[in-house]
């Protein structure tokens, strides 16, 4: 088992969407990018819905979406897993990320968009019934999950429910 830790969020305060996942796998981890499988869709998705190019480095990707006024950040600051699956997560040993701290910076997010279930299941469990209530009114949506995993919904299906994010 590993006890992985969480990314520094890619944002700014004029941010008004944030993405969310649950904490990033071992792939990611390793180049210390989100997202960073290459099967899975997360950039695919949003280089396509943000009209952002397929060929820019990560951290033009990244500085991209927060000029889109988009933050991308994980659920989870901490917890033991033993593979990259978010089933394998050990619930005794999860530390959710400082949403509180974050809004008081961010006070222009008005969504925030779940990376499949796991993430919005840990928000709803953890998060949302300690954020002060300015902060429990923010929409959420959750997004079908663009990890590779995820087979059992046609990447179709799945583009079409992420086109929410640049509307």
């Amino acid at each position: 088992m590993a006890h992985i830790h969480s990314f520094s969020p890619v944002t700014d305060p004029c941010c008004t969407k944030l993405i969310l996942g649950s904490i990033p796998g071992k792939i990611s981890l390793s180049t210390n990018q989100y997202y960073a499988h290459p099967r899975n869709y997360f950039w695919k998705f949003v280089n396509s819905l943000l009209e952002i190019p397929q060929d820019l480095q990560y951290m033009k990707r990244c500085e991209e979406i927060v000029r889109k006024k988009i933050a991308l950040w994980d659920v989870l600051k901490t917890c033991t897993r033993s593979s990259s699956l978010d089933s394998d997560i050990i619930e005794s040993s999860i530390i959710p990320n400082d949403f509180e701290a974050f809004f008081k910076i961010h006070k222009n997010i008005n969504s925030i968009y779940f990376n499949g279930a796991k993430a919005e299941k840990i928000y709803n469990k953890h998060i949302l019934p300690n954020l002060s209530s300015d902060f429990s009114r923010i929409l959420t949506v959750r997004l079908p999950s663009t990890s590779p995993a995820n087979a059992s919904i046609p990447v179709e299906n799945k583009l079409m429910q992420w086109s929410i994010i640049a509307k």
